[in-house]
């Protein structure tokens, strides 16, 4: 199935958000104009890294480099308005779809309690050749299907034995990025925002060896083509996941 060649607008009617990823930089590469768009309407967006991005600094071992990522993100949330940054701990790189994963999430989605949780492109490709990371797969797939768990008292049940309530008022889970998006928002304003969210991510950036990458000229691109679909001169796309209760 190819994807749509237009973007509707997303329905933006709702108070708090959960952004679930697998590591620090997800959300700066691509969704995060769109955060700031967010917060400066109001609306209270959750950060929740999956782990730490502590395997993602080559030439620094893991300990360090998830200091040094844990500081970039907290930075680069603040950048679009993000107060709150959870880091899960899970081991970067080798994140597996299941049970213990669900779990993980879950226990984010019934202490936060959003209207709509946010999470990555989950599918195989980012469109054509461009593989996917296993991680990304692993957590946007464990995301759906967390939403789901955390409404039923049954599932994970010591979370509710520990304190927490169940939460089944997710409306829609958006992964952003997905080659299979037919929604997306206006981040033309707040497009700049997102760029220096992604710059926080200095020693992360670096550590990829790409000496000429531009931080703007890469969002650039995908933010012109969700822009021209959705009509306005920014976007941000998203693939959006409906949560129905058996309504």
């Amino acid at each position: 199935m190819d994807a749509p060649t237009t973007l509707q607008p997303l329905n933006e009617d709702w108070h708090t958000a959960l952004a679930v990823v697998a590591h620090p930089d997800d959300m700066e590469f691509g969704a995060s104009a769109a955060v700031a768009r967010w917060t400066s309407q109001g609306k209270s967006i959750i950060y929740c890294m999956v782990t730490s991005g502590e395997a993602g600094i080559d030439g620094m071992d893991p300990e360090s480099a998830r200091a040094v990522r844990t500081a970039e993100q907290i930075e680069s949330g603040r950048i679009v308005g993000v107060d709150t940054v959870d880091f899960l701990g899970e081991p970067d790189g080798i994140l597996e779809y299941g049970v213990p994963l669900r779990r993980a999430i879950t226990s984010s989605v019934r202490t936060h309690r959003p209207d709509i949780v946010i999470t990555n492109n989950m599918r195989d490709t980012w469109g054509g050749a461009t593989l996917n990371q296993a991680d990304h797969i692993a957590v946007g797939k464990a995301t759906l299907d967390a939403v789901r768990d955390a409404g039923n008292r049954w599932v994970f049940a010591e979370q509710i034995e520990g304190g927490l309530e169940p939460w089944g008022g997710v409306r829609q889970v958006w992964a952003a990025g997905s080659p299979m998006s037919a929604h997306g928002v206006d981040c033309t304003e707040t497009f700049e925002r997102g760029v220096e969210s992604l710059r926080a991510h200095t020693a992360y950036i670096a550590g990829l060896g790409w000496d000429d990458f531009d931080p703007a000229e890469f969002l650039e691109g995908g933010a012109r083509q969700a822009g021209t679909q959705l009509g306005v001169p920014f976007a941000t796309s998203f693939e959006v996941f409906e949560m129905g209760w058996g309504d």
